[in-house]
């Protein structure tokens, strides 16, 4: 992993939270307190949220982010919110392209493309998802279809400052199902000799996280491999002692 890449741990809240949650930031940022970590910590509630969370972990480490975005910065989309609102609302960061709004909301590499560039249009940082499903992995497709994704969903302009990559195999997201740490490493060195062909020479400055069932007790040996630089946290992340016990494999 090159020593010049900051790790990033960020925490996807996914459609789970209310007021009663905002405890669990409030003391996630009490822990973090005098605490001297090696990465940047990066909570993405559900936009309702984003404002109260932002002033609850107010002058501490931990920043705030969106779990998605539409590509338009305005108009007629009902229930959609645009990058600029999340970043006027505090967030510094937006997931887009996870699995679950690939499959769900049936997004292409197209749309996840548009939203990561109007992430960048609003002055966001973009965590950019990608992964394979059980049945392409069985078949021996891993890194083509991880090709195929980078390709499609990264747009022009794209840089270590203003995107993030995150793999996340869909067999392990919330399945307790991880990858072992010689498949995160295939996957991540593959990942990142694309986005140096893709970037040029900000593919190798640009993170690169590894998401699907990331938990305390397997966070140090994942974030131990080969061109990994953090994790994308799913429900270990809505409390925040689980949450700092992936945070201290940066400790």
């Amino acid at each position: 992993m090159p020593q010049t890449i900051k790790p990033l741990v960020a925490g996807n809240w996914k459609m789970n939270g209310s007021t009663a949650m905002l405890k669990e930031p409030r003391l996630l940022a009490a822990m973090m307190r005098d605490v001297k970590t090696k990465c940047d910590i990066l909570v993405c509630p559900p936009a309702i949220l984003t404002r109260r969370i932002k002033g609850v972990v107010k002058g501490s480490k931990i920043k705030v982010g969106g779990q998605d975005c539409h590509a338009a910065a305005s108009g007629a989309h009902t229930g959609d919110i645009s990058a600029e609102m999340l970043q006027d609302a505090g967030a510094t960061y937006v997931i887009v392209g996870h699995s679950e709004r690939r499959t769900n909301h049936k997004e292409s590499d197209a749309t996840v493309a548009a939203k990561a560039k109007a992430a960048h249009r609003a002055g966001l940082i973009a965590i950019i998802c990608i992964g394979e499903t059980l049945e392409q992995r069985k078949g021996g497709q891993t890194l083509a279809v991880l090709s195929e994704q980078l390709k499609g969903s990264i747009p022009e302009g794209s840089n270590a400052a203003n995107t993030v990559i995150a793999y996340e195999p869909v067999w392990a997201i919330g399945t307790g199902l991880t990858a072992s740490t010689a498949e995160v490493a295939e996957a991540h060195t593959h990942v990142r000799n694309d986005i140096s062909k893709i970037m040029g020479e900000e593919g190798p400055k640009t993170r690169i996280l590894y998401g699907g069932s990331v938990k305390p007790s397997n966070a140090v040996e994942l974030m131990g491999a080969a061109n990994v630089n953090g994790a994308l946290v799913g429900g270990a992340s809505l409390k925040a002692a689980d949450f700092i016990g992936i945070i201290k494999a940066y400790m």
